[in-house]
């Protein structure tokens, strides 16, 4: 059984110090059994970082036209039950399932901020400069500022698969973007700078390795990134390779759209 105080000395461990801020993904399962739940995780994590936060995404309020801009990595009309089924976005909308019960915890702690993306929300304690930075057109600004403020990455018991950050870094690499709509309540909303996919991102485990401080929570492999190594990698790797990170399936759209 994983103890509120295994999780906190782990993370000091680590190399987190409660002087740093960071953005976490994380698996609650992947700890095995957690005394006092993703509650006990969410209050280990907020006694060592000094801004936290992590996305709360709600992907029911995408929708997908009839017809849209050529190349965007999407069939166009082909969902629609989908369509009817998508809910209006609004701020007190849980995290999508995907996101895990940590993020939603934090999402519902009672000094949490949560930006006003319709799909690409992040939540955060002590981080209303980072989470208010976000706007429709820039999606990522809350890495952004992470990053200019020498934050850090932590994957809790999850890989490079759910490490959003690195989103960010193929936007500044050039890499093409796409774009997505989201049902809110003034409207169908366009949603630009909507990334690739993310299931060729632990491509970048090998030259990340070495920048990488790892430890063991219960049965959870956990790991510290600096933002601003992660960032600059994924940089250096798109522009060396530009199907860098791509995922291999054939029947990934967004992926082959970047190909081609």
């Amino acid at each position: 059984m994983v103890k509120f105080r295994d999780l906190v000395n782990s993370l000091r461990d680590l190399g987190l110090d409660g002087t740093k801020p960071a953005i976490a993904h994380a698996s609650l399962s992947a700890f095995g059994h957690v005394q006092g739940g993703a509650e006990a995780v969410v209050g280990a994590l907020l006694s060592v970082i000094d801004g936290l936060i992590m996305p709360t995404f709600t992907y029911k309020t995408m929708v997908t036209p009839e017809s849209g801009p050529s190349e965007n990595g999407i069939n166009y009309g082909g969902n629609t039950d989908a369509n009817r089924l998508a809910e209006f976005y609004s701020s007190d909308m849980p995290a999508d399932p995907l996101m895990g019960m940590i993020a939603e915890t934090l999402r519902q702690h009672p000094d949490a901020q949560r930006s006003n993306h319709p799909i690409y929300s992040f939540s955060g304690v002590n981080s209303e400069e980072v989470v208010s930075a976000q706007t429709r057109e820039e999606p990522f600004a809350p890495v952004r500022v992470l990053t200019e403020s020498l934050g850090f990455v932590l994957l809790l018991g999850v890989d490079h698969t759910a490490n959003t950050s690195i989103h960010y870094g193929e936007q500044l690499a050039g890499r093409r973007q796409f774009i997505r709509w989201a049902l809110t309540k003034k409207g169908v909303q366009e949603c630009p700078r909507w990334p690739g996919c993310s299931y060729g991102f632990n491509a970048i485990t090998p030259e990340i390795e070495k920048y990488t401080n790892k430890t063991y929570i219960g049965s959870a492999l956990v790991q510290l990134i600096p933002l601003s190594t992660l960032i600059r990698t994924v940089i250096d790797m798109v522009q060396k390779d530009p199907l860098a990170l791509l995922c291999d399936r054939s029947n990934c759209e967004r992926c082959q759209a970047i190909r081609e």
